[in-house]
């Protein structure tokens, strides 16, 4: 789920604006940061590990130059989190010299890295598989340009967009920079990650801009085009000229988990408003809750994407909505931290009760959704230590029973709460008096009431139903005995550098 940003103005450098729209999609990863200029004749590069705001400094944001740039925020799923050389932009220097960003992830990078070193003869230096996709992207080109020549570049980036779809699978939103092209984005045909354009006419022409949500677009003042068709290409050369694509057939099948947790609320994509579906969300939670009859002080959510839920809870049911969790706003969002300890210490530097609400009270807590478990059983404690007579939990997703394998850090089952228990024993696990999961149906209706015309969204992660087909039993279990940091060989499990 990184955040991914590129610009092409007509003039002026545009990675001021870059670094403030990626400031915006930092809650889409936090592990590392990159920023890429291009003038034309030249690319410039910055990229280190750790916040947006602690990765560049003034002099490095002066020292990017030229009308085009781009700028990732990196949410590790594939690769070492801890390599450098894994942070984006990645780069290629032939056949025409691309810089390239992702989010997503791909689903047979083991097919495409033997591929691209047993046929392309392409050195890889990571585990990352984004840098498989561009070594499969620039071969493509290659290939292109050897049977049909250079005389018309946009037509070959277009035809070798088409060829590298039929190679790779997965979730995929791109941005490029391609020497003496300009700028390129492309999104898979089925749109599963998110990718949206947006335009603002200036007095020496039109700027062109797109980034994974749009609020980060809206903040710069770009009027909101569209979001990029699943399997489409679009091209801003260096003259500021917009050329669109369909490269394949496509048809949206998105990931409902943008719209439970991972986007901001602000946010419209794929046309569906992000805070209206969580109030609808709430809405069908308050239609379970009230059949359970239950004595109930106050709704609370768990800050912040519950609170959208707890809102409509409280109006729906009629109980005072109170905020008894303060966030700390300097640590970071547990779900996506690297290891099971590091949640666990962030966990406990997060959150503080405000014990005036809790003490005698029976307390109605909504959160999300429940991955892992940790943060919720954790909360549930502090609440019973603040005095809480009764602690009642509703989620705002449901059970999270299978590996995300589209780009969102679920990789085993092992690692789930509802891996095999009901929801009762859930409840006794994290410790609630009781614990109310959204049904699927009552998820993909809250979404789908923002855009009728789509039909399917990925739901694997609740329902097993996964939008790709090569995503078979069988290749769960692959993703979960990597996800567990072994690989097989010679009968023997040896731990794995990086997976």
């Amino acid at each position: 789920m990184c955040g991914i940003i590129g610009l092409a103005k007509i003039r002026d450098d545009a990675v001021y604006e870059a670094y403030d729209g990626l400031l915006m999609l930092q809650h889409r990863g936090q592990d590392s940061a990159g920023l890429v200029s291009f003038d034309g004749k030249k690319f410039y590069e910055r990229r280190g590990k750790g916040l947006v705001q602690d990765v560049f400094e003034e002099s490095d944001i002066r020292s990017l130059r030229g009308p085009m740039a781009i700028g990732h925020c990196r949410y590790t799923t594939c690769g070492n989190c801890d390599d450098i050389n894994e942070a984006q932009p990645f780069f290629v220097n032939a056949p025409l010299g691309i810089y390239l960003i992702h989010n997503g992830n791909l689903t047979n990078t083991n097919q495409m890295r033997e591929l691209i070193q047993n046929n392309y003869h392409r050195h890889l230096r990571t585990g990352s598989d984004t840098e498989i996709l561009l070594n499969v992207f620039a071969d493509q080109i290659y290939q292109v340009m050897k049977r049909k020549g250079e005389n018309d570049l946009p037509k070959v980036i277009f035809e070798a967009t088409r060829l590298t779809m039929q190679k790779i699978t997965g979730a995929y939103s791109i941005i490029t920079l391609i020497d003496t092209v300009g700028m390129y984005v492309f999104r898979d045909p089925r749109g599963i990650r998110p990718l949206v354009m947006g335009k603002r006419e200036t007095t020496r022409g039109t700027d062109w801009a797109f980034a994974s949500e749009d609020v980060a677009l809206k903040a710069l003042g770009f009027e909101i085009l569209r979001d990029v068709n699943p399997g489409e290409g679009i091209l801003i050369d260096k003259n500021g000229t917009m050329t669109s694509h369909q490269c394949v057939k496509g048809k949206l099948m998105p990931c409902i988990f943008e719209y439970v947790y991972l986007a901001r609320p602000d946010s419209m994509i794929n046309k569906i408003s992000v805070y209206k579906t969580r109030l609808r969300l709430g809405a069908s939670l308050a239609k379970q809750i009230a059949k359970a009859h239950l004595e109930i002080d106050s709704v609370m959510p768990v800050p912040d994407s519950g609170r959208p839920l707890a809102l409509q809870i409280s109006q729906d049911l009629g109980i005072k909505y109170r905020e008894g969790l303060v966030k700390n706003r300097y640590v970071g969002r547990t779900f996506i931290m690297p290891g099971q300890a590091m949640r666990q210490k962030s966990i406990r530097r997060k959150l503080n009760v405000i014990e005036l609400e809790f003490k005698n009270r029976n307390i109605l807590l909504v959160d999300d959704s429940i991955v892992r478990g940790n943060t919720i059983k954790k909360i549930i404690s502090m609440c019973r230590q603040a005095g809480a007579k009764h602690v009642y939990v509703a989620s705002g997703a449901p059970a999270v029973r299978n590996p995300d394998v589209y780009g969102v850090d679920i990789p085993t089952r092992a690692e789930l709460i509802a891996n095999g228990l009901t929801t009762e024993e859930i409840r006794k696990v994290i410790g609630a008096d009781a614990l109310f999961y959204q049904t699927v149906e009552d998820l993909v209706a809250a979404a789908k009431a923002g855009n009728p015309e789509i039909k399917q969204f990925h739901t694997g992660v609740f329902d097993g139903h996964y939008v790709t087909p090569e995503v078979t039993e069988a290749y769960l279990q692959e993703v979960e005995f990597q996800g567990r940091g072994l690989q097989q060989k010679n009968n023997q499990e040896i731990p794995l550098l990086s997976v």
